[in-house]
């Protein structure tokens, strides 16, 4: 059978996330019957809890439905993860879910036919809508795309500047394969790594540069769990700070070399700027307020961003 779409699932520890997931998958196979040939992938992410038991008993349960497979990848970071699901999909287009998302019943086919329809579309992004475990602190519509919650619009936006999350990212898998590097620099939420974002965002600015559109599509609509743990002052620090010290990297991937130190100064110019406005309009609020303090700790490591990549590219080098 020629598959036309894959769903890639990437999970570390997700024995209880998994259930949910597999049972709305299940259900799009039960009762939508527009939806186009398709498979379900799952990679585990070297996961140390029953992530493998939930999966093998969800895997006699689909297959009788719809084609299962189950992959271990034992490199740590969700960047590895996602490079072995594009491998392993046997079809053109593949739809990334978190093991927290839930698709709405449509998801598949709304994805299929708007890559199908626009060939020169390389990845698109999803209507992603939160559902929180408790309510999100005051304005925090601020940082939310942090968690990749995105609501851009009820129509189809061409993404130029902001480019989509990983959670519901849809890719044309020749788009990737093509244009991806084998071993990213930004590995997503990995022990000890200072760069605990951007994953998505590296690759995306890859297929990007070759030329390939990247949209956003609010006809794909999912769903994504928030627990109250992601809400906590530390946790939204440390993803806000890994965002930052990120940028200096995917900000230059497409820039010619002898282009980059003037970028550089007038990137310093900028980002300084902003942090001086924000200090300016914040500081008697900081101690206080989550969001202000999340948006003082992103402008902070993005300035600091060029000076930690000339140390961390010496450090590289040293090594190899």
């Amino acid at each position: 059978m020629q598959f036309l779409f894959t769903v890639a699932i990437c999970t570390y520890n997700g024995e209880n996330r998994l259930s949910q997931l597999l049972d709305s998958l299940l259900l799009i196979d039960l009762i939508d019957s527009d939806r186009p040939n398709w498979e379900v992938i799952v990679i585990d992410n070297n996961s140390t809890d029953k992530t493998q038991e939930i999966l093998q008993e969800y895997q006699q349960k689909l297959s009788l439905k719809v084609q299962f497979k189950y992959f271990f990848e034992s490199r740590q970071g969700v960047a590895f993860a996602r490079r072995r699901a594009i491998k392993e999909a046997s079809s053109p287009i593949v739809g990334f879910l978190d093991d927290d998302n839930l698709p709405r019943r449509d998801w598949v086919i709304n994805a299929y036919n708007f890559f199908d329809k626009n060939p020169q579309i390389g990845a698109c992004g999803s209507l992603v809508r939160a559902n929180y475990e408790v309510n999100p602190p005051q304005n925090f519509q601020r940082i939310a795309p942090f968690l990749a919650i995105v609501e851009r619009g009820e129509k189809p936006l061409l993404s130029n500047s902001v480019l989509p999350p990983g959670a519901g990212l849809v890719i044309r898998k020749k788009a990737w394969l093509e244009n991806v590097p084998e071993e990213p620099v930004l590995l997503g939420r990995v022990s000890n790594s200072l760069l605990s974002k951007g994953e998505e965002i590296e690759a995306l600015c890859y297929i990007q540069k070759a030329g390939w559109e990247i949209w956003y599509n609010p006809e794909m609509m999912i769903y994504h769990d928030i627990p109250s743990s992601r809400l906590q002052e530390e946790y939204l620090l440390k993803l806000v700070a890994g965002v930052g010290l990120s940028r200096y990297h995917t900000r230059t991937i497409a820039v010619k070399k002898w282009q980059k130190p003037f970028l550089l100064f007038a990137y310093l110019v900028n980002d300084l700027r902003k942090l001086i406005w924000h200090i300016a309009r914040y500081s008697a609020i900081l101690p206080q307020d989550i969001v202000a303090a999340c948006e003082f700790k992103l402008m902070l490591k993005s300035f600091i961003s060029p000076f930690y990549f000339l140390w961390f590219y010496r450090r590289l080098s040293v090594h190899q």
